[in-house]
């Protein structure tokens, strides 16, 4: 099977029909426009003053952020990655990583939710086509949502596996996805497919509508963490899709690519942010509501010299996944600019680098919080667990001990690291 990309129709450049979900809306909001980096990080901080009072609230009732997101989205914020020649401001790797680390320190579901948007973009623009980059960019300027049906539960066998076929109809999709961040909010749904193409299996990213008929998103993700980012389900019952809708994926990993790196930078803010939002919440609490122990023979919690120390310890190691983050940022930044097999091996690796570091902080520093603050911190009401669970399941999502393997690797044996999404 061979795709051809021609000129997209011109019915397909319509926005898609407003529709009501039974959850929320998926009427599209027209964004505000980034101008430029300082811009994005500037309404990042002031998006996140905004999401962090009612964050705990949305974590215990599972309430579903349709609201937030839409003010999200109307920032601009989610079309900051859309490259200059497209009419977006096309943000650096470490903005892209600090506006989500930003949001994530508010509302860690939030700052998860457009992972797999920003994914999909670059997707895009490593292997789409003019046109399909120019019709999906566009989509994102106007306000619409990409969501992601890239992982299923077994299915190992590619022939069992959600698959691309035709028919005299055309081209259409079958199977099952879970693991489905941001699915349930979005416009369109990018699928990875595989199809057979001369004999052999290969994969796409195919982009479905969220409203095509035979397809069904069932809100059962049940995680103890990440409880409001729609991670569910996506079924697939043969769903007609047009070839422009079909971008190549498996093809643009057999060559020097910066996906795997920007997906995993966008992992890496997601756990920075969750260090940092517990950090902040652990350093209130001492502040104004813990009592002191009582051999430190102190009036207050914050003058307990231990608790001094363990904030001191905390401080610096979160300063330090901080630098890591930002100095993978600038890797990436240039295997973008000029990507061959060492500048992606050297960004993969910085990025693994600031994985580690924020893997480690960020499950320490939610769990070290009630250390510090003592049991009054574990009220249900005060919502302030919602930290480590974020953590803990976000930081599941590719385990970090093959983050070290894959560094070590590098530095003693010169072995340039797998290029995948995970890595």
């Amino acid at each position: 099977m061979t795709f051809e990309f021609p000129a997209v129709r011109e019915a397909l450049v319509a926005p898609l029909a407003a529709a009501r979900s039974p959850v929320g809306s998926l009427q599209p909001v027209e964004p505000d426009r980034i101008r430029d980096d300082a811009h994005a990080i500037e309404i990042a901080n002031r998006l996140a003053a905004q999401l962090a009072p009612d964050a705990a609230v949305r974590d215990r009732e599972r309430r579903l952020p349709w609201d937030e997101l839409d003010a999200f989205v109307a920032t601009g914020l989610w079309a900051m990655t859309v490259p200059r020649a497209f009419g977006g401001p096309g943000v650096a790797a470490g903005t892209l990583a600090e506006v989500v680390a930003t949001i994530s320190a508010a509302d860690g579901s939030l700052g998860q939710i457009p992972q797999n948007h920003f994914y999909a973009l670059e997707v895009l623009r490593v292997g789409g086509s003019a046109a399909q980059q120019r019709f999906f960019y566009d989509r994102v300027l106007a306000g619409e949502r990409f969501g992601n049906a890239l992982a299923e539960i077994g299915h190992k066998d590619f022939k069992r596996r959600t698959r691309l076929n035709r028919d005299r109809d055309g081209w259409y999709i079958d199977g099952r996805k879970f693991y489905c961040t941001g699915a349930l909010y979005a416009h369109w749904i990018p699928t990875l497919v595989v199809a057979e193409e001369a004999g052999r299996d290969v994969t796409y990213l195919a982009f479905v509508p969220r409203e095509a008929r035979g397809v069904t998103v069932i809100d059962d993700w049940d995680g103890f963490g990440q409880r409001v980012t729609g991670s569910g389900s996506v079924q697939f019952e043969h769903v007609s899709v047009e070839p422009e809708w079909v971008v190549p994926f498996a093809a643009s990993f057999d060559r020097p690519t910066t996906i795997g790196p920007v997906a995993q930078i966008m992992h890496a803010a997601i756990d920075l942010g969750q260090a940092r939002g517990a950090f902040a919440a652990a350093l209130e609490f001492v502040r104004e509501q813990a009592r002191p122990w009582i051999d430190a023979n102190v009036a207050r919690a914050a003058d307990d010299p231990l608790t001094i120390a363990q904030f001191g310890d905390l401080s610096a190691r979160l300063r330090g996944a901080e630098a890591l983050l930002r100095r993978a940022g600038r890797y990436v930044d240039a295997a973008q600019a000029a990507p061959d097999a060492q500048s992606v091996a050297q960004a993969s690796i910085a990025v693994a680098e600031a994985r580690a570091a924020t893997t480690v902080i960020s499950l320490d520093a939610g769990s070290r919080l009630f250390e510090l603050a003592g049991t009054a911190a574990t009220l249900d009401d005060r919502g302030l667990d919602r930290f480590w669970r974020n953590a803990r399941t976000h930081t599941l999502h590719d385990p970090v001990r093959w983050k070290y393997h894959a560094i070590g690797n590098f530095y003693l044996n010169g072995k340039l690291p797998p290029r995948h999404g995970a890595l």
